[in-house]
């Protein structure tokens, strides 16, 4: 029995390489999307809105790696693979609702429905999944690694959804509009205006010099 859930196991050899190094290269992604949201504005002021829906891409990559390596090593037995597999599944259910209330407490970003199923109800899954496979590994093995490598590579596609999902959120909705406005506006009078301040008011007065000629200082 024990031989057989071996051979199983090294069945998934290729699919595990090929999710692992996946979610191993994928992780680089998430260097341009913190690059592209480092230009932002509000990325200073709303450090939660990126604990929220930037650090878990990287969570969710390095999850699928995780279960990859797991599964890629000679074990002996069914028992440690399980007991790995079930705390990884653990430890991401309760990071899961951690980024839930994250998501619920930052300011920068009001979720949508789309966000709250990408961003927490299937990491949510998947992870639930994962602790599921640690506890029914040595029961069922075959359909257990389809459990497992279905989680993973949800996992893999969770990252990739929510790290495009801020690029074109970030190019489409936050630069855009920036973009836009500065166009309009001669190169002179933007050197000359200065970045403008958070509730500057728009009656400010003009620097313009009036048209007539300056009074003598000792007018009365």
């Amino acid at each position: 029995m024990m031989e057989a859930s071996a051979l199983a196991i090294r069945d998934w050899d290729s699919f595990f390489v090929i999710v692992g190094s996946s979610a191993g290269a994928l992780t680089g992604l998430q260097f341009v999307v913190l690059t592209l949201i480092a230009d932002s504005p509000a990325a200073a002021r709303n450090p939660e809105s990126i604990s929220a829906f930037g650090s878990p891409n990287v969570v969710h990559f390095c999850a699928a790696l995780l279960v990859s390596a797991i599964f890629s090593v000679p074990w002996h037995g069914l028992g440690p693979p399980a007991v790995a597999i079930g705390i990884t599944g653990a430890l991401g259910v309760v990071y899961s609702i951690a980024v839930s209330r994250r998501a619920r407490r930052q300011q920068g970003y009001q979720p949508v429905l789309e966000d709250w199923i990408w961003h927490a109800v299937l990491p949510t899954i998947a992870y639930t999944a994962l602790l599921y496979s640690g506890l029914a590994l040595g029961h069922d093995t075959d359909d257990t690694l389809i459990v497992v490598g279905a989680a993973s590579l949800l996992l893999v596609f969770i990252g990739i959804h929510n790290a495009w999902d801020t690029v074109t959120y970030v190019m489409m909705v936050v630069r855009a509009p920036r973009a836009g406005t500065d166009a309009g506006v001669p190169v002179s009078e933007r050197a000359s205006a200065g970045p403008a301040r958070p509730g500057a008011s728009s009656a400010a007065p003009s620097a313009t010099p009036s048209s007539g000629p300056a009074p003598p200082s000792d007018a009365r």
